[in-house]
């Protein structure tokens, strides 16, 4: 599969990825965990079959501290003892509001009600935005056929600035 269309040199989208990509600064600056963050990213990324965000998140969350272990099994993550109930709740907000289509009611009650036991206002409004970019992220992405693989650990800071 060939990229079919470069994002970043066409003018018009090149503008509107630095605003995109900027909006992105205000959830990696909030109070909502890294880890969380990166995470929650990469779960989005792999249920749309976005290799490119998952190229990136995944390096971006090694290049945090993430252990390997936890990125390996973020896609099996009901099955996985490594995660916390907090980052849990959160990668159920993910899925679900990532298969908005698969499901009516779109995120459950029950997962709701655990992502207000473990963050905070500020954190959860960091959460819901970061759902909603990702899946955005992942959709430009993959309607060019843009390719996972090389993407470079703190390219993503770069561009934005």
């Amino acid at each position: 599969m060939e990229p079919r269309f470069d994002l970043f040199s066409n003018e018009i989208a090149g503008k509107f990825t630095k605003r995109f990509a900027n909006t992105g600064l205000v959830l990696h600056n909030s109070t909502l965990p890294r880890a969380t963050q990166e995470l929650v990213s990469l779960r989005a990324s792999q249920i749309n079959g976005c290799g490119w965000c998952a190229d990136m998140h995944t390096k971006e969350a090694a290049a945090a501290g993430e252990t390997a272990v936890r990125l390996s099994l973020v896609a099996t993550w009901r099955e996985s003892t490594v995660f916390t109930e907090a980052e849990r709740a959160a990668l159920a907000l993910a899925e679900e509001g990532t298969r908005l289509a698969d499901a009516s009611p779109g995120v459950s009650d029950e997962t709701w009600a655990q992502v207000r036991k473990h963050y905070d206002d500020d954190q959860v409004a960091a959460l819901v935005c970061l759902v909603a970019l990702i899946n955005a992220a992942n959709r430009l992405a993959v309607i060019v056929h843009q390719q996972g693989g090389s993407y470079e650990v703190g390219a993503f800071a770069a561009a934005v600035s």
